[in-house]
């Protein structure tokens, strides 16, 4: 059974000092070291986007990921920096996270489609969340990555 975690939406300049410290610590425990890869995680877009937090019963954050607005990464939305604490995975997590994630970007934008740049040994995952390849591997910061792209949903 999957721990739980308490869910938090908000914009950059909502996550305050704390906030803003705890999720770039969890991204790069993850990307940087365990991931072993130099590379610059600010990159502009994080003041742009929605971030989902979550976390744990005393107040430690073990997963998080960013929804950057549309048209600047691409011209849809584009959920990306999914991270969840290595302690964490194999429990669901993940799972929860992404589609927690995919439900509220499409509350935020009602009717679009999700755009991902995915590490591609990260396929399949993405696949059970509705995304699909498109274009061919190509290498972001020396770890070869996808694009998928996740149609917008059927209107009810």
């Amino acid at each position: 059974m999957a721990p739980s975690l308490a869910w938090s939406w908000q914009r950059f300049a909502d996550l305050g000092v704390d906030g803003v410290y705890d999720l770039l610590a969890l991204r790069a425990a993850v990307f940087v070291v365990e991931q072993a890869c130099a590379y610059l995680d600010p990159d502009g877009l994080d003041r742009h986007s929605w971030h989902l937090l979550g976390r744990d019963g005393g107040g430690a954050l073990r997963a998080c990921l960013r929804v950057v607005d549309p048209g600047l990464k691409y011209a849809e939305p584009s959920m990306g920096r999914v991270v969840l604490d290595a302690a964490l995975r194999g429990s669901g997590l993940a799972d929860q996270l992404v589609a927690e994630g995919l439900r509220r970007a499409g509350a935020a934008w009602p009717g679009q489609a999700n755009r991902i740049s995915a590490q591609a040994h990260l396929q399949r995952f993405y696949a059970r969340h509705g995304y699909q390849t498109v274009g061919d591997v190509y290498s972001e910061d020396d770890i070869p990555h996808i694009q998928m792209w996740r149609p917008a949903p059927c209107p009810t």
